[in-house]
């Protein structure tokens, strides 16, 4: 995949071949890797379930805590960005934990002086994510009092590629952004008025093709239940839906 990307996004920059190329391979490979990254987070496509095991008496953990089988059906993630849902193992199933604000969590679960005693813990029934980022963390409330394992449905983001046989976690249709993107940051490089505007134009065509994978990724039978969809009620919300006496 690393030479497709290369290619295409050499044919974006009109790049010659040697011995006089405009940027250097190893750059472009660079620029590719910044693009799938933020492509990523931004386009929130690279989905997984994770496991976290909480461990008794501890109620804060971090992202890198969050482990992925070797079975899953996505590979080639380096970390997570953010969670979506947890839910904890019980007997043969699953039980949801209810996600809540930092400040909310704060507040009602972590504002006692005895937070932490004994008498306190109990199956975790809360969370919160207070760090941000591959920096992340979960806090979980009640504090647990034994060993739990946690289903995590994470937003995840890619191990660099480094050759064609790096796996590449970023799906099909958002793998077509990557290229302008990265064609993007080469021309910021270029520090030159023309080739600025250039590649502001070449960003417009990246959120464009992210824009058209998002729609396409979404069945157009009751849209506004899938992630990253507007509200389906905002127009009238806002008084400018259509129809009516206008």
């Amino acid at each position: 995949m690393l030479t497709a990307y290369e290619t295409q996004t050499q044919r974006l920059l009109q790049n010659p071949k040697a011995p006089n190329p405009l940027y250097a391979t190893s750059d472009i490979d660079s620029w590719i890797n910044t693009a799938r990254g933020q492509l990523a987070g931004e386009g929130e496509c690279i989905r997984a379930q994770g496991s976290l095991v909480l461990t008794q008496g501890v109620n804060l953990y971090s992202f890198a805590s969050i482990t992925f089988p070797t079975s899953s059906s996505v590979s080639g993630i380096q970390g997570v960005i953010n969670v979506r849902t947890a839910m904890f193992n019980v007997a043969s199933g699953l039980q949801w934990m209810r996600p809540r604000p930092f400040e909310w969590f704060s507040f009602y679960e972590l504002n006692s002086p005895v937070y932490l005693q004994t008498a306190n813990q109990g199956p975790p029934a809360v969370w919160a994510q207070y760090g941000q980022g591959v920096n992340g963390t979960i806090y979980v409330s009640p504090v647990p009092d034994q060993t739990y394992t946690i289903s995590a449905d994470c937003v995840c983001y890619p191990i660099n590629l480094v050759s064609d046989s790096t796996v590449e976690a970023i799906p099909y249709l958002w793998t077509d952004a990557v290229p302008f993107f990265a064609a993007y940051f080469a021309l910021l490089s270029a520090q030159v008025g023309q080739r600025q505007a250039e590649a502001d134009r070449m960003f417009q065509r990246y959120q464009e093709f992210v824009n058209r994978a998002r729609r396409f990724a979404t069945p157009s039978v009751l849209p506004g239940l899938y992630p990253q969809q507007a509200n389906p009620t905002r127009a009238n919300q806002l008084g400018v839906g259509g129809g009516g006496n206008q």
